[in-house]
């Protein structure tokens, strides 16, 4: 099913694309390849709204805490807003304290119009072209994102792309969830996460990584047994006060790689992913902003689980690299499985 969802600031009109496997229901906008609502039942059937969001397109592009948003060609940050490359080194857009890269640059995915390729009852396929030296970025890339609701009650993401020149590929989506649902934000930091992630990436105040990656065991980083996100987000731990609150990314060690859950609604949502990390983000800049039918995302009201790369690690050559080669294709699945 497909429905307008208002129009571009250059008067071009967006579109809703509803998927469903029959228990979850998915609507994305080809307005930023944006996972707009996502519909999930409890343990009554009852459904809820599990992620937040606007109402209008304008209203994505206005704000920076890209809900639902397809990230590209890199998500998360650069340090310097450059990187070296087969002996060169590429300067990107320093939208981030006007000295390093966050989530690409000043013009993201998420503020352009993507092409549907095709729909389904249950899948949808958006595509966008990336010219040479879009955001700083090497050669012209072709890029699709794949929607698919499967029969394991999971929602599938698939990246693929090509370029025709080495380039960085490391492709996210920003989803903020709440299993309670988006219009009981009081409720998020009540939602309880597993992971089994044995070290974190350690930042700077300015959440560039140091380049250690330290061991969560006796901190508030260690969720290998399972505890609400509030529990200790507040304690006094320096790796965390800095950036206020959980952001930080977790390596990735086994499947899933991390168990979110709402007791109260009996919500649960298991995360899957090729890649070898994920950002666990607390909605910690959340500042009332009014989304969807009204509600205020208040302070930490939402929380991004973003499979990816390490932040930076093009400026550490002994972690995994995003780096793909010209002609080569790129290819990335994450999957949210809800029980």
């Amino acid at each position: 099913m497909k429905k307008p969802f208002g129009t571009m600031p250059d008067g071009k009109p967006a579109f809703l694309y509803t998927i469903t496997n029959g228990i979850i229901t998915a609507e994305i906008s080809d307005s930023g390849a944006t996972l707009v609502r996502l519909f999930v039942p409890d343990a009554k059937g009852c459904l809820a709204d599990v992620v937040l969001g606007f109402d209008k397109p304008c209203d994505y592009i206005a704000s920076g805490t890209f809900f639902g948003a397809t990230v590209g060609r890199n998500s998360n940050r650069i340090g310097g807003a450059a990187f070296p490359l087969n002996g060169k080194v590429y300067p990107i857009d320093p939208n981030d304290n006007e000295i390093n890269n966050l989530h690409s640059g000043f013009d993201p995915f998420k503020n352009r119009l993507w092409e549907v390729l095709w729909q389904e009852s249950n899948s949808i396929c958006l595509r966008i072209d990336s010219p040479d030296g879009d955001q700083g970025f090497p050669g012209n890339a072709q890029i699709r994102v794949t929607y698919t609701l499967d029969n394991t009650n999971s929602l599938c993401i698939a990246y693929d792309a090509v370029c025709d020149k080495d380039t960085v590929f490391n492709m996210t989506n920003h989803s903020y969830f709440n299993l309670a649902g988006h219009d009981r934000p009081e409720e998020a930091m009540k939602q309880v996460l597993s992971a089994p992630a044995r070290f974190f990436v350690v930042t700077d105040p300015l959440a560039i990584p140091t380049g250690e990656l330290r061991e969560v065991a006796g901190t508030p980083m260690d969720f290998r047994l399972p505890k609400p996100i509030g529990q200790d987000i507040d304690k006094p731990y320096e790796a965390m006060n800095i950036l206020g609150g959980y952001d930080h990314c977790f390596e990735v060690f086994t499947a899933p790689c991390a168990i979110l859950s709402h007791p109260e609604s009996g919500r649960t949502m298991a995360v899957y992913t090729d890649c070898c990390g994920f950002q666990l983000y607390a909605g910690n800049f959340l500042k009332g902003e009014i989304g969807k039918d009204g509600v205020s995302y208040i302070h930490r009201g939402g929380v991004c689980l973003e499979t990816e790369y390490y932040p930076d690690c093009v400026h550490h050559p002994d972690w995994p690299q995003p780096i793909t080669k010209a002609g080569v294709p790129y290819h990335s699945e994450t999957r949210y499985k809800f029980n």
